[in-house]
Formats: structure tokens, C-alpha cells, sequence
């Protein structure tokens, strides 16, 4: 722990302090001598103005006569947090390439320049911390710095959007209520104004965006979670029905350890299969999910699931040119 890291940790132990702290409890924290702590004493109270006081024989307190607690001036990180804040910028820039780059440079170039002047380094970073995505999406969102904009200053959007499941383009009035990150996409949960109900908006399908002066409609965190997160995935509304999902002793070893939904339920059956109970809205997702599979699993119910999931490997098996019923 170097000196900054003493003053700073020092000052933690006796912000929120009303009673004094021993002295032996100081080293023991710091892990250094007495001497050692009493610099970081001298340091934070000379130096930075703490208004740190001497109780004989019981230890150090900041002045409890202050009207609010005491705070370091200016910005401080310890080594650890410094260095966790620059691995969450290479998490987003290796994930998100572009995301918010301009308004974030500034940030990263500020941490790295605090880490150098501590002789902490920054060099290979790159290299050393990888963040691998499989799948995802390769157009970053463009309007993201405006959805979050309207969503903070809670303000109405204008967006001109072009739905993926029918590639026709609408132009729509929306409250932004939350953004989603959903296997690596982002999406925006608003009140549509044009069809008077909540959507769900896949940010990179926006083709035009504009924030408005008119405020937000303001939905309840509890009415936002019904309507989004009682299905399975992405696709929102009240659970239609509910999954019965049977896995091979083989396939159970990954789906178990997988949270699928959660309002899942789940059981093992006698010979080493696993049972999951899954509620969802819309099939699309659930049955993508379910082939990735193979044949490690079986829809047990419902039957139009079932028939669904069925109907999807025909078709796999048609493509190159065989039918199970061509097989004698």
C-alpha cells in the first residue's frame, strides 16, 4: 500500500466514525507501523485540512461537532478501484465498440494519467483483460447518447424506427422507461404514445431520434417488471404458458446451471434428467434456445410448443435433403 493508498484508506475508517478509532486498529488496517500511521495522520490532516482529532488513550475521530461528514477534496481512487474502472471501460470498448466514446475518452485519459502519476501503468491492458462476445450484433447503436439523454432528463423521444419483424418504418412518440443490455443489444422499455401500451424498441432498428421538451410518462418500477419480465426473453406480456422442458443427464449439467427465467421451477427426475418449468409469451426465443440443444432435451409440453419445436428440425432436416421417414 503506498502513501495515497494509506491516506485514502485512513480516511475511510473515520468518515462514518463516532467513536474513536484505536490506534492498533489503525496499523492492523493499513498494514504498516505506528509510525508509519501517524505520517497518514499528519499527511491528512496538515496537508488536506482533515479535521482529524487526538482522543488521549482511546484513538483518532474527525471533529463530531462538524455540520457534515468530512470528504477528501478533489477526485480519489485507491490503486484497486482505479484500475477496476479502467477494466469496465475496456469491458465496454471491446463489447460496444464506439459506445460513447467521445463523452468517455476524457474519463479514460484522466485514469490513466492518475495511474501513471502513482507509477501503477496502464501498458497491455488490452491484451491482458479480453472481453469475447459470441453473436453479437455488429452495428453499435448511434442514437444511444440521446435514448439515455431522454431517459435520464426523463423527457419524451421522437423516433423514427424500422420494426425487424416486418422492416416497415414508423414513426412513433415513445416515454422511455428503462435501458435494457439483453445478450449483447441494447433496447429501450417505453410507453408508446401511438399505441397507447409499453414496447420494447431494439435500439439499433431506431433510424432517427430526437429528444423532446415534453416530459416522460412516469410508469411504476412494479407495473414495468409485470409486463417485462413475467415471459421468457426479450418478448414482453403476461405468461401465455409455461414450458415443461426435459433434459438428458448429459444436457442437465449445463441447463441447470443456466437461470432461464426468474419464475423457473425445477426438478430431478429419478434417472439423472432434469425437469424445467419455464413461463413465456411468445415461443420464438424459447425455441432457439431449446434446438441449441439438440438432442439433449425434449418439450414435454405444451403440444403446440412441441409440434413447434418439431416442425423447426423438419425443416433443418429438409435443407439437406433428408426426411426422417426417407430413412428404412
Amino acid at each position: 500500500m503506498d502513501r495515497f493508498d494509506r491516506i485514502y484508506h485512513l480516511h475511510q475508517l473515520l468518515q462514518h466514525r463516532r467513536t474513536p478509532v484505536p490506534l492498533d486498529r489503525m496499523c492492523e488496517e493499513l498494514g504498516c507501523h505506528e509510525r508509519t500511521v501517524y505520517r497518514a495522520i499528519n499527511d491528512l490532516r496538515d496537508h488536506l485540512g482533515a479535521p482529524v482529532d487526538c482522543i488521549r488513550e482511546r484513538g483518532y475521530i474527525y471533529d463530531p461537532k462538524g455540520k457534515r461528514p468530512w470528504e477528501l477534496p478533489g477526485l480519489w481512487f485507491s490503486a484497486e478501484e482505479l484500475q477496476a474502472l479502467l477494466i469496465l471501460y475496456q469491458h465496454l470498448e471491446q463489447l460496444e465498440p464506439g459506445l460513447l466514446q467521445d463523452q468517455l475518452q476524457p474519463l479514460r485519459d484522466r485514469l490513466e494519467r492518475l495511474l501513471a502519476d502513482r507509477r501503477l501503468g496502464t501498458s497491455g491492458l488490452a491484451e491482458r483483460v479480453r472481453f469475447i462476445s459470441i453473436g453479437q450484433r455488429r452495428s453499435t447503436p448511434r442514437h444511444f447518447a440521446r435514448v439515455a439523454e431522454a431517459l435520464l432528463q426523463r423527457n419524451s423521444l421522437e423516433l423514427l424506427y424500422r420494426a425487424r419483424s416486418h422492416e416497415q418504418t414508423t414513426e412513433r412518440t415513445v416515454d422511455p422507461q428503462r435501458l435494457i443490455h439483453y445478450r449483447d443489444t441494447w433496447y429501450l422499455d417505453a410507453w408508446c404514445r401511438w399505441r397507447q401500451a409499453l414496447r420494447t424498441f431494439s435500439l439499433d432498428r431506431i433510424e432517427r431520434c430526437k429528444v423532446t421538451n415534453a416530459p416522460a410518462r412516469d410508469i411504476d418500477a412494479g407495473h414495468l417488471d409485470a409486463h417485462f419480465a413475467s415471459a421468457y426473453g426479450i418478448f414482453a406480456g403476461e405468461p401465455e404458458a409455461v414450458a415443461v422442458l426435459r433434459f438428458s443427464p448429459r444436457g442437465a449439467r449445463w441447463a441447470a446451471a443456466v437461470e432461464w427465467h426468474p419464475q423457473q421451477s425445477e426438478c430431478w427426475l429419478d434417472a439423472g434428467e432434469y425437469e424445467l418449468h419455464v413461463p413465456y409469451s411468445r415461443p420464438e426465443e424459447l425455441i432457439r434456445d431449446v434446438l441449441a440443444y439438440g438432442r439433449d432435451v425434449e418439450v414435454v409440453a405444451p403440444m403446440a410448443l412441441r409440434e413447434a419445436v418439431k416442425q423447426r428440425i423438419l425443416d433443418a432436416l429438409a435443407v439437406y435433403g433428408e426426411r426422417p421417414e426417407a430413412k428404412r
